[in-house]
């Protein structure tokens, strides 16, 4: 009868019926646990090395839910999808599980102090899980998406969407333990979109991963401003999972890939020490034929050390000319061959591993990587991902910065106080990173406006954008709105 009246009460909430916590970081650095693929099923696997390699723990009493590692050592929680809650204390092997307590979600998140567990928002134990204090959660709307904790105590999140709003997920935000709950961002991204939520290292930090778009966000100040921080290529995954780390700058993502009834499967690692610019990848259970997936990232090699105070929306990677720039190649599969063009124009520039590459000359510029096996072939294009700027004989300093209001906008915004000495063009990005408008500003024209049009006189969805000069580094943060 319990079972019952928890379906029942998950589906008036809107709790979604696939897994959300399927990694977890341990109380030491380079400790993870994670649900991965087996021969047969799938198993709760533990790594002490970065992911680099993992021990299968157990994969024969595993319950289809998610996991959370507390902070004390060897203990991990597993949340079964019937509101189960089991406890191991020796590091999640088999028969080393106690059943501790019912009527729970199935999304358990936690590890901050010991014996801390949240069971999603709407309760938290003291005890190890074997009690549990609601929370009231006033001001919570729409239906439940995921939740986090921040690192910094009485901070949560909690994503929401309304199934009717087919455009938007809601970012609510609790400074009170979830007594209470506000709106502190819109994003738009489709109400059925696969996305999670990671704390990172240090207080404010939080990872939003867009599964169905390989989208990644940082936000450095508790959810008010976001940076998006890469773009991957996933293909057709089964199960996709990210936590950031006990390092800082650290995060991990798994991903599995099942194909042909269980005659393909493999599970791999990404791990990064950079907040998920650059990636090891490990390749922890292998069965049959490997997918193929290009991806790649990329840093100015004179700033290889990234701070985000510089990045307030997307990065990029960016510098006056002549510009060095590193690649970081993070490709899945067996690959023989690796094809890079720098420009996009067609012409293979390299066919290194991780190439360096000097670009000569201002503006931006697209690069294409295309990887092949024995048997395939993939490629994975960045738009607008190289962006390099010339030297001026001014003080770009003490130079106006660009005003745009109203901002919010609904029709039109006017960038105003422009005045440089020279032709040039604003440029208008979307979340994505991609220039979606150019306007022209001639010389000592004091403004200029937007209509809300693509290039192609397309109205653009409502949701957040960036502009910005062509000669200046870094953009600004605009609202369309219905």
């Amino acid at each position: 009868m319990k079972k019952i009246f928890l379906l029942i009460f998950l589906i008036t909430l809107g709790i979604r019926s696939y897994p959300d916590y399927v990694i977890t970081r341990g109380p030491n650095p380079g400790e993870i646990y994670f649900i991965g693929l087996t021969n047969t099923g799938v198993g709760i696997y533990y790594s002490t090395d970065y992911g680099a390699t993992a021990t299968c723990q157990d994969y024969e009493s595993y319950f289809y839910g998610s996991i959370c590692a507390d902070k004390t050592e060897g203990i991990l929680y597993l949340g079964d999808f019937f509101g189960a809650l089991y406890i191991s204390t020796n590091y999640g092997i088999t028969g080393s599980w106690e059943y501790r307590n019912s009527g729970m979600y199935s999304g358990i998140c936690g590890s901050r102090i010991e014996g801390e567990l949240y069971n999603i928002f709407v309760a938290h134990s003291e005890d190890f899980g074997q009690t549990f204090i609601s929370h009231a959660y006033n001001g919570f709307f729409g239906n439940y998406f995921e939740s986090e904790i921040d690192n910094q105590t009485n901070i949560g999140y909690v994503l929401t969407y309304k199934s009717n709003v087919a455009d938007s997920v809601y970012l609510l935000k609790s400074v009170d333990n979830y007594e209470n709950l506000y709106l502190n961002e819109k994003f738009v991204f489709n109400w059925n979109d696969a996305i999670e939520l990671s704390r990172g290292t240090n207080n404010g930090e939080l990872f939003l991963f867009n599964h169905s778009h390989g989208l990644l966000l940082l936000s450095i100040d508790f959810g008010n401003t976001w940076i998006s921080l890469n773009n991957f290529n996933y293909g057709e995954f089964y199960s996709l999972g990210i936590v950031g780390g006990r390092i800082e700058g650290e995060v991990y993502i798994k991903c599995d890939f099942l194909s042909m009834s269980w005659q393909n499967a493999n599970t791999y690692i990404l791990h990064s020490l950079d907040y998920g610019i650059t990636y090891e990848v490990s390749n922890i259970f292998s069965k049959g034929q490997e997918p193929l997936l290009a991806n790649f990232s990329a840093k100015n090699s004179e700033n290889e050390n990234i701070t985000f105070t510089n990045y307030d929306s997307v990065y990029i990677v960016t510098g006056e000319m002549p510009l060095d720039v590193q690649f970081y190649n993070y490709s899945i599969g067996d690959i023989g061959i690796f094809e890079w063009d720098f420009n996009n124009d067609g012409i293979i520039d390299s066919y290194e591993i991780n190439p360096a590459f000097t670009y000569q000359d201002t503006g931006w510029y697209s690069v294409n990587l295309i990887v092949y096996n024995n048997i395939d072939t993939n490629s994975f294009l960045r738009e607008n991902y190289i962006h390099v700027i010339k030297t001026v004989g001014y003080d770009e300093a003490t130079l106006p910065e660009i005003s745009c209001y109203p901002n919010p906008f609904k029709n039109k915004i006017t960038f105003e106080h422009i005045n440089y000495p020279f032709e040039s063009k604003i440029l208008i990005f979307n979340i994505s990173g991609n220039v979606i408008r150019k306007l022209s500003v001639f010389p000592n024209v004091s403004k200029a406006i937007w209509d809300g049009t693509d290039d192609n006189g397309i109205r653009c969805k409502p949701g957040i954008y960036y502009v910005k000069l062509d000669n200046k580094e870094f953009p600004q943060k605009i609202l369309l709105i219905n």
